[in-house]
């Protein structure tokens, strides 16, 4: 193994009291909440970009980091997997994610793009079954090379739109082939910069028949994960195609794949669509397309996605009370698409970023499941729309419906939402 985190121990449960930072104090896998192991509830994923490809740079400055395996040799891609595998043994983690380019370098062409993905895929079949860690999603990097500046699926050059396919099918292949739970799709530059170079229709039915494709190539090779489709605002374009869980809702719609796909909603993004993490969460619920999340914050003061390791567990608790009232994950989980600020180079502040924010989540779980076995907050939902049981509007016609309202001389007096008491039941479970 590697000897980059060389004197930092494995991450155990000492509990609340313990005044050692390289422990948990509120995570404890084996604690059962709601019938359930807090780990198989929580389902905790490292995201590779970020803890072993990001170089610490920001809109304003460069890299930070000074990593031993940065590079663009297969070398250093073998080192940066020795890394991981040991970061995920001392945290525990039971699962990672990666997009293609995180783990391979960047080859002359397709076919050595292909070969070095599939000898790191080698690598991590090896590691995987070494250290029992196993693979939540996997997807392709279709926005960093000079190639996707106008997009993948919806670029105007057919070429870049099949070069994307063919990386597309290439990850899915690899995905599949580690056991992978679920596959995603991240439009990283899927939206436009000005209206006056793009056809929306045509750009809008590209993204349509490569989601289709994406579906049908799930089947013919008997992938049983789910296909994700993470919605984002903005950033990097001034527009993009999937905002948000309702937007990307009826994109699947269109194209008829609302029963094929789910959603991976990150709580930068929702902060960026103008939304509340919860709400996203509660809206794909209520659709169906709950899949899984990406578990981050965004600085609220800036005016980009941060990706900021969790640190609200108010937040977090109504996160994961949607995520529980919908049934929990099944094959999906929490991701921490979290990176260390660039002035954090240590590895021990590598560690210890994760080690916070799995602690944040165990308290955020906690505080939901404790609200949804209550059971108060659902009670006073269901109580305010109590009046629809059994009342006739939804089936009659207008006319009918203005002839009932005159004949019993209905007057309708409003009624408190009961904001205040809501905010401080919750409030009494944090």
């Amino acid at each position: 193994m590697s000897d980059f985190f060389k004197g930092i121990p494995e991450i155990k449960f000492e509990g609340p009291d313990s005044s050692n930072e390289f422990a948990f104090k509120h995570y404890d896998p084996d604690e059962v909440v709601m019938g359930k192991r807090m780990e198989d509830h929580l389902r905790f994923s490292i995201a590779y970009w970020h803890s072993f490809a990001w170089e610490g740079g920001d809109p304003f400055g460069g890299r930070t980091f000074d990593r031993p395996w940065f590079g663009s040799s297969m070398d250093a891609a073998k080192m940066k997997a020795e890394v991981a595998f040991e970061m995920f043994r001392i945290l525990g983690a039971p699962f990672y994610c990666f997009h293609d380019l995180d783990v391979r370098p960047e080859g002359d062409s397709f076919a050595e793009n292909q070969s070095r993905l599939d000898e790191i895929a080698d690598v991590f079949a090896g590691k995987m079954e070494e250290t029992g860690t196993k693979l939540l999603w996997g997807t392709a990097n279709l926005f960093t090379h000079r190639r996707f500046m106008s997009g993948a699926a919806t670029n105007p050059d057919p070429e870049v739109f099949a070069w994307s396919a063919a990386t597309i099918k290439g990850c899915m292949d690899v995905t599949h082939r580690l056991g992978g739970q679920n596959y995603v799709l991240w439009g990283g530059r899927e939206g436009y910069e000005t209206l006056l170079n793009t056809d929306l229709a045509q750009e809008r039915m590209q993204a349509g028949r490569m989601l289709q494709k994406v579906v049908d190539y799930k089947h013919k090779i008997g992938f049983e994960g789910t296909i994700l489709v993470e919605p984002k605002p903005q950033e990097p374009s001034k527009h993009q195609y999937d905002y948000d869980v309702a937007t990307v809702y009826g994109f699947l719609k269109e194209f008829g794949l609302e029963g094929e796909v789910k959603m991976n909603i990150e709580q930068g993004h929702a902060i960026l669509a103008g939304h509340s993490f919860e709400h996203e969460l509660a809206m794909a619920a209520s659709l169906g397309i709950l899949g899984s999340i990406d578990m981050n914050k965004n600085d609220y003061q800036s005016g980009w996605d941060t990706d900021q390791f969790p640190t609200n567990v108010p937040e977090v608790a109504l996160a994961y009370y949607e995520v529980l009232k919908d049934g929990g994950f099944t094959t999906g989980g929490t991701n921490f698409d979290a990176k260390l600020r660039r002035q954090s180079l240590d590895p021990e502040d590598l560690i210890l970023g994760h080690v916070g924010a799995m602690d944040v989540c165990a308290r955020g779980l906690k505080a939901a499941a404790a609200m949804l076995e209550d059971g108060k907050l659902e009670e006073a939902r269901a109580a305010r729309y109590a009046g629809w049981k059994g009342a006739p509007w939804l089936d009659m016609d207008l006319e009918a419906i203005a002839a009932k309202v005159a004949e019993d001389g209905l007057s309708p007096e409003p009624r408190s939402g009961r904001q205040e008491r809501l905010e401080n039941l919750v409030n009494s479970y944090l």
